[in-house]
């Protein structure tokens, strides 16, 4: 059973893979992450990984099977993983952390960045499908999506607020101080 489990939460672009991969090469993390399992439903299914698809299947299985059947299925991947630290990417709604916020051993973090440095970030990345091509309007109207308008409640229960305005050396600083608060 891991001695701590971080839960990633910020807007699309924020830095939750840069710090996810951050404490996997330095802190040797487990990681999950919360669309993996969506993304393995997709590709069952034969879809596009597009973030509408990802919206649509989310929707769906949370419809069918209750809004927090995502939060169970993370934490017993979780509490199964033998790393000492894991690390839980993509968390997005009050839903998402039911499961785990009564952990001890959980904290969530949250990751805060303009939203102009988001879609920057975004469009460099092409992670979806459709990133690269995508128009501020695009990106202005996702942010309006389901799956993201619950984000800034979920990032106002963080135990830590991390701010990645920066370069990246200066968010892997910050990140790398709150594992010494964290005693690692």
């Amino acid at each position: 059973m891991p001695k701590l489990i971080i839960g990633l939460v910020g807007q699309a672009g924020c830095g939750k893979g840069t710090a996810a991969n951050f404490l996997k090469e330095n802190y040797q993390a487990g990681y999950i992450r919360f669309s993996a399992i969506l993304g393995d439903i997709l590709e069952s299914l034969a879809v596009t990984k597009t973030r509408e698809n990802f919206i649509k299947i989310s929707g769906a299985v949370r419809q069918e099977f209750g809004e927090d059947v995502l939060s169970y299925a993370v934490e017993r991947v979780a509490l199964n993983t033998p790393e000492d630290i894991v690390i839980v990417d993509g968390i997005r709604r009050p839903e998402d952390i039911v499961a785990l916020e009564p952990l001890p051993q959980f904290k969530l973090v949250a990751i805060q960045v303009s939203p102009e440095l988001r879609f920057e970030r975004m469009k460099k990345r092409g992670e979806k499908a459709e990133e690269s091509q995508m128009s501020w309007e695009q990106f202005q109207k996702e942010g309006q999506a389901p799956t993201e308008v619950t984000i800034p409640s979920v990032m106002s229960r963080a135990w830590k607020t991390i701010e990645n305005e920066g370069t990246k050396e200066a968010f892997e600083s910050t990140v790398r101080e709150m594992m010494t608060e964290l005693g690692f």
